[in-house]
């Protein structure tokens, strides 16, 4: 599910997937959805004004909500592509349906239809995700208000949109073996 990752994605990815892998959530191989990864552009522009506007006093929401929106883009995909592929901006549609704030609550419920304990064992796994991804953009020393800050920080919400693909990939049933 991966083009072309920077060195700093490709340490992100490897720290995310190996928490995740520890915590059952995916298989020992990543999974290969072209079709997810190929929305990420679409979704990464129209979540940048919501995501950047957050970030400065709530960091780790602005950061674990794309990981939401990867999961519901995974389901979205699994329930009818061919209409889904067809949106012109996944994370509009999402998002307006309740507004930024319920992003999650919205993708939790009625996207992926999560029962209340099963949310709140979302919640805490995407928290975790986020912090980790937070703690990580941190240790890179980047200059608040840099290309370079923008660049990490985009290169973490494009670690956690593939994050949440795979986790609800698995949990969709598509598991990656070697053969």
């Amino acid at each position: 599910m991966e083009s072309n990752p920077t060195e700093f994605e490709q340490n992100l990815l490897k720290d995310l997937y190996s928490y995740l892998k520890l915590h059952g959530e995916v298989d020992d191989i990543m999974p290969d959805a072209p079709d997810i990864e190929e929305k990420w552009v679409a979704v990464a522009n129209s979540y940048m004004p919501d995501g950047i506007r957050e970030f400065q006093q709530y960091p780790m929401t602005s950061i674990g909500w794309m990981m939401y929106v990867g999961m519901a883009v995974a389901q979205l995909w699994d329930v009818d592509w061919e209409k889904y592929s067809q949106v012109e901006d996944l994370y509009l549609m999402l998002r307006d349906v309740r507004g930024y704030d319920e992003t999650d609550e919205y993708i939790s419920q009625e996207v992926l239809g999560l029962d209340e304990k099963k949310q709140d064992e979302l919640s805490k796994l995407v928290g975790n995700c986020a912090a980790r991804t937070y703690n990580y953009l941190l240790h890179q020393n980047l200059e608040p208000g840099t290309a370079q800050a923008l660049q990490g920080y985009l290169g973490c919400l494009h670690q956690m949109y593939l994050m949440g693909a795979c986790v609800q990939l698995h949990r969709l049933g598509y598991h990656m073996v070697k053969v």
